[in-house]
Parts: structure tokens; sequence; C-alpha cells
């Protein structure tokens, strides 16, 4: 599906058009028999690495009765166990480090709130591949040497604002590193420094969004001609209205710290038809979240990975617990796509035997007039039923009779497409929490 927007071309990008095959690195250029043979190979070397230098996958390995040198095809790789976040936390801080801890350059760690954030370390090497994953994916977005990138992630311990910006620097780019948060002076910022990219989560573009219109600006006058967006899930419906808004290309990168941070995968501007995944580096499986039991390409399951190149930190099958199918490459046909995430196998809801994603309610809010994309699900007991309120943020300058009206809209939607009966509370407009650019989708308050 390509994008109808067609942003005036700047410093030699020509968006919407595949990249030059000049700007293609080694690994793009590969076919996918030459991917599959380093593939092979990179996963022994990583499996030995585990297993030599780690406890735990050493004791895992063992106990399921298998060694790295078991690994004789990339089918083989089905006999070896999963890692999972609680491997991390179970060794926190360092224990799943393969190096000494004189060869970590770098250390990132997840926020911890729902128990012992797991950390993860980097090598010299790792930086320099981290980096370079980064740079293929804004190129496959339509980046450019020379283009300004302007970077909204958090910086800190999270893996996206510093993982963005070696990335863009190692792409040619000229880093604007705005972080998160003084959002008002961020929106002056892209209005002096002229950016053509920006990199950020997609709720807080949509926050980004709110605030130029607050201030009297029209979003799609700026310089911005790219969003790179990721470190949440975000729906086609989202996509829409950001590139409606803003009349910029909206594309999607993937990452999780455990396996690197961002740039695992990265949708192409030229396509938009889901997420490329750098299998020269990490590769992927399909998993029932049940069984286990390994899916063919193109059924829906669990996300798994196993790094191939990473030295501080290896994973062997790790569980993302991310919802996703397997499908063949199209804009660079060696590396196998995913398609855009929209829900985790953890963050399903389950409210009087009815399965919701929140996803589905974002689709209901984002069609629904007088509301910001701004939500909330509030989960709670009541007279010992599972009761959930859904609450949205109205637009500035929404009167009393638009948010009613806007209530019952999104009310009647949920029973209509999802078939429960659910509350639906408009609030004012930057009430709802944040964090790290993310907003906190889900409250459950059924066990206090």
């Amino acid at each position: 599906m390509s994008s109808e927007l067609t942003p005036p071309a700047v410093a030699g990008a020509h968006l919407g058009e595949p990249l030059p095959q000049e700007l293609l690195d080694d690994g793009e250029r590969m076919t996918r028999e030459q991917l599959t043979e380093l593939q092979l190979d990179r996963l022994r070397r990583s499996l030995k690495h585990a297993y030599e230098n780690v406890e735990r996958y050493r004791k895992k390995f063992d106990e399921a009765g298998v060694r790295p040198d078991d690994c004789r095809s990339l089918d083989d790789l089905a006999r070896f166990p999963f890692t999972t976040k609680a491997d991390l936390r179970d060794t926190y801080p360092f224990g799943m480090f393969a190096v000494p801890m004189a060869d970590v350059r770098r250390i990132h760690a997840s926020s911890g709130t729902t128990g012992r954030p797991t950390v993860v370390g980097y090598t010299e090497n790792d930086l320099s591949m981290w980096a370079d994953v980064i740079a293929r994916s804004i190129r496959a977005a339509g980046g450019r040497p020379g283009h300004k990138v302007h970077i909204s992630y958090g910086y800190g311990l999270f893996t996206g604002g510093l993982g963005a910006h070696y990335g863009a620097e190692r792409a040619g780019c000229t880093v604007i590193p705005a972080s998160g948060g003084m959002t008002a002076r961020q929106v002056q910022i892209i209005q002096d420094f002229q950016p053509e990219i920006i990199m950020v989560t997609p709720s807080y573009m949509l926050t980004l969004l709110d605030e130029f219109e607050r201030q009297g600006v029209d979003p799609r006058s700026t310089s911005l001609k790219v969003g790179i967006f990721g470190a949440e899930p975000w729906t086609e419906e989202m996509r829409r209205e950001i590139e409606e808004r803003m009349n910029i290309h909206a594309v999607d990168i993937y990452g999780l710290s455990e396996v690197i941070g961002p740039g695992v995968a990265q949708e192409c501007v030229e396509t938009k038809d889901g997420l490329q995944v750098w299998e020269d580096h990490f590769y992927p499986e399909v998993v029932d979240p049940i069984t286990g039991e390994v899916l063919p390409d193109g059924e829906e399951g669990e996300l798994v990975f196993t790094s191939l190149t990473k030295e501080a930190l290896p994973v062997i099958r790790y569980r993302t617990r991310d919802l996703t199918r397997l499908l063949p490459g199209t804009a660079r046909p060696a590396f196998r796509r995913i398609e855009k995430i929209t829900g985790r196998c953890d963050d399903m809801i389950i409210l009087r035997g009815v399965n919701i994603f929140p996803s589905q309610i974002e689709e209901i809010v984002l069609r629904t007039p007088d509301v910001s994309p701004h939500f909330q699900i509030r989960l709670s007991r009541r007279e010992r039923m599972d009761h959930m309120t859904v609450r949205v943020e109205a637009r500035p300058g929404t009167g009393p009779g638009q948010r009613d009206a806007a209530a019952r809209a999104i009310a009647q939607g949920v029973k209509d497409g999802i078939g429960v009966t659910v509350e639906v509370a408009i609030v004012d407009p930057e009430t709802l929490e944040r964090s790290v650019g993310k907003l906190r989708r889900v409250q459950d308050l059924r066990q206090a």
C-alpha cells in the first residue's frame, strides 16, 4: 500500500520511491539463499557463545538435552529452549551477560514498572551494529545523508533516544536530540530548526500535533516529511490520522531492548506494508503462544527472536509476547516482513468472557468526532463483575454536548463492534498519564 501523500523531495530524497542501489548496504544486496547461509553460520556461533559464557543458557540447554553443535540447519533451532523476560529478571542485573564487564561499553534497562527491570549490555561491536541497523532503517524510511532528524524518544536508560541518535549519525544525518517533554518548546524547535525527519512514539506525535494546533500553527506547513514511529503498538487508523494532519509519511520501526533496541525491523516508505526484519542480525520465528510450536510463515502467533551477532547479551529464542505473522519480503526481497504489531499476548483483556485488545478500542476512538486519539482503559470490579471504563481526552474547545455525544458514540461502537458494554468518560485534554512519551493504555484495578 503506497501513501497518496507526496511531500516535496528534499536533500536528494525521493520519498515513496525505491532506495537507489548505491545506498543499499551489503546485507540488503544479498539474495535469500546467501542470507540463509549467513544466518546458519551466525546462528551456530551465537548458540556456542551463549552456551560457553552464560550459566543460565548452559543450564537451560543441558536440561533440554541440546548442545550448540546439534544445530545443523535453521530448522534445528526449534529444539532449543525459549528465553523469557523472567530469565533476565531472575539473573538481575548482569547474570545474562556473555562478556566480562570490562568489555561492556554501555548499559540500558527497562523501566521495571512491572517488577525488576531487564538490564541489557552492549560491547563496542554491539553499539556499532546497532548504529548500522538504525541507519539502514532510516534510509528505508526515506532518510538521506544531510537530513536533520528530530529525536523525541526519551534519552537515558530507555533504548529509544540513544539508539536513534547514534543510528542517525551513522546514516549521515544531523541529529536534534530533543528527547521527551517540553512539548511547546519542541514545536518551536521544529519550526526553527526545520528537520525533515522526526523519530518519536506515535502517541507523543499526536500530542505534538495538538500543540501545533493549539499554537495556531498548521502542522502541514512544517518542514517534516517523514515520521519514524515506534516503542508502542499503533494502528493503520492512527497512521492515517497522523499523515492527514501532518502531511508526512508515517512509517513503523520495531525493536525491544532485550534484542537490541529500536532497529530490529523497519517499514519501508515505498511500500508501507509491514516491517522488514533485518534478518542478517536477528532471526525471527512465530510460535503458538500456548504450545510453543513453530508456525509456518503466514500464520499469526507470538514473535520470537534469536540474536545472530550480539556479543554482550546474546538472546536465544526470546519470546517478545508480540502477535504478528511472518510474510515474504517486498521492498527488501531477501528479508521477510512482519505485519504491523497492534497487540500482545499479555495485553489482551478478557472482560466477561470477551477478548479485547486496546487496538480495537483505538480504532473506534479514532473515528469519533470531537475527541483526541489519547485514551486509557481502566478495569475494575463492581458487584463482583468486571467493569471497563474507557477514558478519552476531548479535543480543546469541545463543549459538554459534544462530549456527551462522543461518549455515546464510543460506547455504541464498542457494543456493536466488540460485543461488550463499557462506560465512557470524556476527560479534559492532557489529563491522562504519560511516561517516556508513551500513553499508559491499561490500568487494571481489579486486584486492588
